[in-house]
């Protein structure tokens, strides 16, 4: 038994060498360093805080219809419609193409943030913005194809503690050029710039993945043909190791097989796998994911949350220039970003740790923080003091962050593939969708184009409407599962009688 675990260790080590990971003078600490250092550099970016203050100041001249009503909400629109074809690119590409992407369209960005003028230049950029966000499932995905399985904890936390921490120092260091330095909005934006560039440069470092989920992976005969397969006593077993030499009956193994991969290059060309049958899988996948109703119940609230929280966070900095102007005022985005984002990090770790059965309870605790959010939207809109509106957005932040990470574990723990980035693709999809709708009614300049107090008004009654929803979803699954446990201890009881 002992050799024949051996065995399959070594199995599973000339799988995971010729499955198309990166060669092994790069091993795991060079991407992932190199991609580190990427979404550093992507995302700090100092002027994001003040982005609203910067489009309706001297620099850019614009109003205040324009800015909420006809330009941000491009960004809704690009994202959604460009989210699918881009996941399929991703694979397709092998993301490092798609990461270079990302990297010149945010050059893209900032660059016309600086020198471009009038409002339909302004719209152009914001459907570059779109395609950033849109190509982000390259970052997150692209290491997860240059690694081996047992590093994916590791490396993940990495790369989302990168971004991180870039966004959180480029929001501090903005709110201290702002207040202490009193640098213009338009250096903040320089300085973006050359971030995002020096991001773009170190994107070409990357290592090119060789393999892909659907449209580029190794071939099913692929294995047998590269380990010379012989037979023994014990299975079949990987010939040229010298471990085998204290397997017991290895002298007398039968070569099979005795292939050699230089004899054969093209049989090492990997399977082609045509866009149809890419995308039946893609429904078998998901068919096969969705039937668990746990995991149905939290993609739910992961879409529907998830709506609202774009929302939000879109239009945040709209509602503070209404109560608190920035061009008469001193202003403190950029502090309000950093210190939301480092708590809700904390959150995060927070909810890691929580022990509670989210089987029974689930639905329940996602009624109550979906109440709390509505409560903290409604109190930024109707209270018109700046520091109450930061406070609020600040503890809305931190109970989405919370909710959205066990949410994620939740789903994960359900799914009866490993389909992850299928199902968070998925519900972000969902998400862009409803968020389309609600911008389209409620925002754009061609629905009601309500105004922005208006529109947090509405806002905190959606979530407001997840937390009924989800309420009466929980009482009456406990309800239900005290009904099934009183028939089954009915039965118990009939049956020892």
């Amino acid at each position: 038994m002992e050799a024949q675990g051996g065995l399959e260790g070594l199995r599973s080590g000339v799988l995971s060498r010729r499955a198309g990971r990166a060669p092994r003078v790069f091993g795991w600490a060079l991407p992932t360093a190199v991609l580190c250092g990427y979404g550093f550099f992507a995302n700090l970016r100092p002027s994001e805080p003040f982005l609203t203050p910067y489009l309706l100041g001297s620099d850019k001249n614009l109003t205040e219809t324009q800015v909420f009503n006809e330009i941000y909400p491009v960004w809704t629109y690009s994202y959604l419609v460009l989210l699918f074809p881009v996941f399929l690119a991703t694979d397709y590409l092998r993301y490092k193409p798609v990461i270079l992407l990302q990297g010149l369209s945010l050059i893209m960005t900032w660059f016309m943030l600086l020198y471009a003028e009038g409002l339909l230049a302004i719209q152009f950029l914001e459907f570059f913005y779109g395609l950033v966000t849109a190509t982000e499932i390259a970052y997150y995905s692209y290491i997860y194809s240059v690694v081996d399985l047992t590093l994916y904890q590791k490396v993940t936390s990495y790369c989302r503690s990168a971004a991180l921490v870039g966004y959180t120092v480029g929001s501090v260091s903005g709110q201290i050029l702002v207040s202490v330095a009193h640098w213009s909005l338009f250096s903040l934006n320089v300085i973006s710039l050359i971030s995002v560039s020096v991001a773009f440069a170190m994107a070409w470092f990357l290592p090119m993945p060789q393999k892909s989920l659907f449209f580029h992976h190794p071939p099913n005969t692929q294995v047998s043909k590269e380990m010379k397969v012989v037979e023994c006593k014990n299975g079949t077993v990987a010939r040229d190791d010298p471990a085998l030499k204290r397997v017991p009956g290895w002298e007398d193994v039968e070569l099979k097989v005795p292939l050699n991969l230089e004899e054969h290059p093209a049989e090492q060309q990997e399977e082609k796998v045509d866009i149809l049958k890419v995308i039946k899988e893609l429904w078998q996948d998901f068919l096969q994911c969705y039937s668990s109703r746990p995991l149905l119940c939290w993609s739910v609230w992961w879409a529907l949350s998830t709506c609202g929280y774009f929302q939000i966070i879109n239009y945040a900095q709209g509602l503070w220039e209404m109560v608190l102007p920035s061009q008469s005022s001193e202003i403190y985005n950029g502090g309000v970003e950093a210190a939301s984002t480092l708590l809700g990090a904390v959150a995060v770790f927070v909810a890691g740790h929580i022990k509670t059965s989210w089987a029974t309870w689930g639905e329940i605790a996602l009624a109550m923080f979906s109440l709390f959010i509505a409560a903290a939207v409604y109190i930024m809109d109707t209270v018109r003091n700046i520091w109450v509106c930061y406070a609020s957005y600040i503890a809305f932040r931190i109970v989405y962050m919370l909710l959205i990470t066990i949410a994620t574990f939740q789903i994960a723990k359900n799914l009866s593939v490993e389909r992850y980035a299928l199902v968070f693709g998925v519900n972000t999809f969902v998400a862009l969708a409803l968020q389309t709708m609600l911008t389209l009614i409620v925002v754009d300049a061609k629905g009601l184009g309500l105004d922005i107090f208006t529109q947090f008004m509405i806002y905190a009654a959606y979530f407001a409407a997840i937390s009924v929803m989800f309420l009466i979803s929980g009482i009456c699954s406990i309800i239900k599962n005290y009904w099934r446990k009183e028939r089954r201890r009915n039965e118990s009881t009939a049956n020892s009688a």
